[in-house]
């Protein structure tokens, strides 16, 4: 997701827009929901979080569009999936921490204070 010169949902938008029968898989250290759901729309067909094993990205890059995900052996946590919205919020408000805590009806601080942590497991 986060390259030296841009973003990888950049590159996705641009290959699908140059080669539509490509298929990408986004693999990043940095992922959240909301990243995840703008790159299958951008045209990746699967998007891994680090650490990914090898048969985790070949089973990505060939299996079939149609085939549905099994479901996780360890689901996220209540804590997470708050968190995992917050965040997706915060990007929606085009990072403005102002504008997030007005929409999530929380104090300003607080929210900073949560982005300031790390996710939880």
């Amino acid at each position: 997701m986060r390259l030296g010169d841009g973003n990888g949902l950049d590159v996705i938008e641009a290959l699908h827009r140059s080669r539509p029968d490509a298929r990408a898989v986004v693999l990043t250290g940095y992922g959240n929901i909301a990243t995840a759901v703008t790159a299958v729309k951008l045209g990746a067909i699967d998007y891994l979080a680090k650490p990914a094993d090898a048969d985790a990205v070949y089973s990505a890059l060939t299996g079939s569009g149609g085939a549905r995900a099994a479901l996780p052996e360890n689901p996220m946590s209540a804590d997470r999936v708050r968190w995992e919205h917050i965040q997706r919020v915060y990007e929606l408000c085009n990072r403005n921490v102002s504008e997030t805590a007005r929409r999530l009806n929380m104090h300003r601080r607080t929210l900073q204070r949560i982005l300031a942590k790390r996710a939880p497991k």
